[in-house]
């Protein structure tokens, strides 16, 4: 499915190239960290408390590259049992000068570095409060709290708490915490040394690893990172394997080896994923050119190795059909396979209930009969309760003429093809007549009906578009400037590929074009590849930028089809998540959530 094997190194030089500091993950040796510790004159800045003191430590790699000490006078007397705690008084802050030249001294000295501080909150609190204060614009920091990493490494077994005091002594600190902010700050370098020596021994050793910590991730989880190290940094798929070599899990990411290290050392504390790794003995990769192709591959694998772990698409095989029976009376049926036998179909639908949906709306719009037995031309039997009320014209019974039936199943036909437009118009008045009786709650059921209709048959109608199409060729400008190109047949993705700089552009796009995957044409609606695939691919080429290069055949959607009128249901959709509370939109209505 994808181009060359000198395109594809090509690719994985082009995303190495482009992956940032935070993708490749930076040494905590190499980085310069800031160690501040604040003493003011109450807990909040909000409710008037004032900064007394600021001492700060700037360390790389171990080594300590220099101190930051003053006083601040706070405008305002000290309370006597915070002069007690941290030992300054009034007289010593007389003298000292005001917050609005210490903040930006204090700025300067820690300009380029990571801010690190125990409690973080509270120190980096008070310094954004009195810089919006002096109208300055706070720089972007990133910023370590050693008390919130040492309560995901240090267990009661090594100290009661995870004070400062209690952490000082357990990496026996050279400064004893004092309350004062220079002595403070000293002994927090040597606790966020103490930490960052014990996290290495866990397999942690970059900023990214340090600040996603989690321990919830287990040491045995951990000790697999090894794992991830052959992998490229490129965008792919990788597959975990037990040592049976039975696919137990498949994903994709825009950078191989970064997502995959994140399941033994950062933040992944799903318990299924941590029962996954523990059963992993190692770690394969499918390389991509392009990201849609990662993704469509990914998809493909789940399906054919359906591991134990994915939640989803697993079973695309699973879908439902609504089709129009080919009999002398035809009728609507829910199905499981498109057959090579001359009916209409409409989907496929990833959920039952949405089926169902789909065909109680139509045979609400439209008098078709509902009764599952197949009719001989002339029949005989007796009328139906449905007949009585009106929504059958009860062909059953001779009441209906063949002519008359046919008109009815022409109106059905087209409105699963290409005009929607009676189905929308019959609930219209029908939820206004409920409005007007003030029957609301039924008003509102015939509305997600034909919500659920809308969306349903707007987003079949583009598939069958799609899967008609024999051939299809788009490009789009990636990010870092080059075109990537893919090629689909029948709504399969047969070819992906990345255009070289410099390349010919047109040469390179007849050459994938030629190399693509030879793709058969699905049965009536059904696209050559998973419903899934399809719509991923006709997301995709519905993105802003895609340009079409080639279409075989026609790719067209009907003027009257049902995605004309989506903008209404989307905008009545929004109305409803804007009224209703946030903690209760759980009680929306499903049919309102994207088809699966």
């Amino acid at each position: 499915m994808s181009s060359t094997v000198d395109e594809r190194a090509s690719s994985v030089g082009r995303w190495e190239a482009q992956r940032g500091f935070d993708e490749l993950g930076r040494p905590l040796r190499d980085l310069t960290f800031c160690v501040v510790d604040l003493e003011t004159t109450g807990g909040s800045a909000e409710a008037g408390s004032m900064i007394t003191e600021i001492g700060a430590v700037k360390v790389r790699g171990g080594e300590i590259l220099g101190e930051f000490q003053t006083l601040v006078n706070p405008k305002s007397a000290i309370p006597a049992f915070i002069a007690v705690l941290t030992g300054i008084s009034n007289p010593m802050v007389a003298d000292a000068p005001t917050i609005e030249s210490a903040l930006p001294a204090f700025l300067e000295f820690a300009a380029g570095t990571i801010l690190v501080a125990h409690n973080a909150p509270f120190d980096v609190g008070f310094l954004k409060h009195f810089a919006a204060r002096q109208d300055i614009t706070w720089p972007d920091f990133e910023v370590l709290d050693t008390a919130r990493l040492a309560r995901r490494v240090i267990t009661r077994d090594d100290a009661p708490n995870c004070k400062l005091s209690s952490l000082a002594q357990l990496f026996h600190a050279t400064t004893t915490p004092n309350h004062r902010a220079l002595s403070d700050a000293r002994a927090t370098v040597d606790v966020l040394h103490g930490l960052m020596e014990r996290l290495g021994g866990l397999g942690v050793h970059t900023f990214e690893e340090l600040q996603t910590f989690s321990g919830k991730v287990s040491t045995a989880q951990r000790r697999k990172r090894h794992l991830a190290e052959a992998l490229p940094h490129a965008p792919g798929v990788y597959l975990f394997k037990d040592s049976d070599d039975r696919v137990l899990y498949v994903g994709t990411s825009r950078d191989l080896r970064t997502r995959v290290r994140t399941y033994f050392t950062a933040s992944e504390t799903r318990s299924r994923m941590g029962e996954m790794v523990n059963l992993a003995e190692r770690v394969e990769s499918v390389t991509c050119t392009t990201t849609l192709e990662a993704q469509v591959r990914e998809l493909r694998l789940i399906a054919q190795h359906k591991p134990r772990y994915n939640r989803r698409s697993r079973f695309p095989e699973r879908v439902t059909f609504v089709k129009l029976t080919v009999e002398p009376w035809p009728r609507l049926s829910m199905v499981k396979k498109v057959l090579d036998d001359g009916a209409d179909y409409l989907g496929p639908f990833g959920s039952r209930r949405t089926a169902e949906r789909v065909l109680e709306a139509l045979q609400e719009a439209f008098p078709i009969r509902q009764c599952t037995e197949r009719l001989a031309r002339e029949p005989s039997r007796s009328a139906c309760v449905l007949a009585e009320m009106g929504r059958c014209l009860s062909p059953c019974d001779g009441s209906a003429t063949a002519e008359d039936y046919a008109a009815v199943v022409r109106r059905v036909r087209a409105a699963m093809r290409f005009d929607a437009d009676p189905v929308v118009d019959h609930f219209a008045e029908r939820m206004v007549t409920l409005a007007e009786e003030e029957r609301f709650e039924e008003a509102g059921l015939h509305r997600d009906r034909l919500a659920t209709f809308v969306r349903s048959a707007a987003k079949g109608q583009r598939l069958t578009a799609l899967t008609g199409c024999p051939e299809l060729v788009a490009i789009r400008r990636e990010d870092d400037g080059r075109w990537a190109v893919h090629v689909v047949r029948f709504g399969r993705l047969a070819a992906a590929g990345v255009i070289p700089r410099g390349a010919d552009a047109h040469a390179f796009v007849e050459g994938l074009r030629t190399s693509a995957e030879t793709v058969l044409a699905g049965l009536g609606p059904a696209p050559a590849a998973t419903a899934e695939e399809s719509d991923l691919i006709l997301r995709w080429l519905e993105s802003p930028g895609v340009r079409l290069v080639d279409v075989e055949g026609e790719w067209t959607c009907p003027v009257r089809g049902a995605a004309r009128h989506l903008s209404v249901h989307d905008a009545v959709e929004e109305s409803r998540r804007q009224l209703v509370p946030f903690d209760d939109r759980r009680t929306l209505a499903p049919s309102h959530q994207p088809l699966r």
